[in-house]
């Protein structure tokens, strides 16, 4: 079998959703649609938070955090995606593709931990309400905010080095609309059983720990908002959580469905498009789902724009 080595690779063929010429328009405009409602929704969300004074709070903290990840995490993919479209080209080079499976990996295990912190500062605000000004101080929160950034930076570089070891037959086209790791590894020819140990091991310890801490925290809470005896009390506390779950439930479901599956599964267009949930529908919806829920945030919005 003809084997090369990675360093005469030059580039990869994207093959994306659909290889059906009469869908590539509907799909570029229906992608761009979607970036940018991705791109202004989560910059708004940024620009209400650090201009109004009263939502400088952990909350909002994390949450503008985690929409300045979404724009880097659609923007590693889509714009390269609708360039290809538009020139009618489904190259990308070598070196694009490390590059792009790197910030992805970064940016998507950023928005892993940031949706994690956000759960652990919802439970001590329900929970342990009379204390959260001292355990959530702003030191503790940068704290956060940097061990999140350090944990996704190691996580895509050691997967990146383990790729820089492989070597590639000559069939180098991925049925992807991105270079996604999985997908890249399955072209080695090399052996990849330290590239799909470490892929396990790190959507284990790096994906299922933090949601199990997600789940944990939000099992709590929904004790404590039982006990609360008025009504009002409930709903208020119950709205603040809804939102948080409801984007914690479609990042991780189609997240992990997608890499856990991966192995068993030969599908790789329906990998692909489910990858679309995570890496375009969660970004897009956050904005949505966090301002339509939030009295605070829809507030801020109509003060921003008057």
């Amino acid at each position: 079998m003809g084997q090369g080595n990675q360093t005469t690779i030059s580039e990869f063929i994207l093959l994306g959703l659909s290889e059906e010429e009469e869908l590539k328009p509907l799909l570029f405009w229906m992608f761009l649609s979607m970036y940018l409602v991705t791109f202004i929704g989560n910059l708004l969300i940024i620009l209400v938070i650090i201009t109004n004074s009263h939502l400088h709070m952990p909350m909002y903290f994390f949450l503008s955090n985690l929409s300045l990840a979404d724009i880097c995490f659609t923007s590693t993919t889509i714009p390269n995606m609708l360039v290809n479209i538009h020139k009618q080209s489904k190259v990308i080079t070598y070196e694009g593709c490390l590059s792009q499976m790197y910030f992805f990996m970064l940016f998507g295990g950023l928005d892993n931990f940031l949706l994690t912190a956000m759960a652990y500062d919802r439970f001590v605000a329900i929970c342990r309400p009379l204390h959260y000004t001292v355990i959530m101080n702003p030191i503790f929160c940068s704290v956060l905010i940097l061990a999140s950034w350090l944990l996704s930076v190691l996580d895509a570089l050691l997967h990146g080095l383990m790729i820089l070891r492989l070597s590639f037959c000559m069939e180098l086209k991925i049925p992807h609309f991105f270079c996604e790791l999985n997908q890249v590894v399955q072209l080695a020819c090399s052996n990849t059983f330290l590239n799909n140990l470490l892929m396990y091991l790190a959507s284990g310890l790096l994906g299922i720990i933090p949601l199990t801490g997600i789940l944990f925290s939000y099992s709590k809470i929904v004790t404590s908002i039982l006990r609360i005896s008025s009504a009002g009390g409930r709903y208020k506390s119950f709205s603040t959580c809804g939102s948080h779950l409801s984007v914690v439930f479609l990042f991780y479901s189609t997240g992990l469905g997608v890499y856990l599956s991966s192995a068993s599964s030969q599908n790789s267009r329906a990998s692909a498009i489910a990858s679309v949930m995570y890496t375009v529908v969660t970004p897009m919806l956050n904005p949505f789902i966090y301002s339509l829920r939030n009295k605070d945030i829809k507030q801020a919005l109509v003060k921003l724009f008057r």
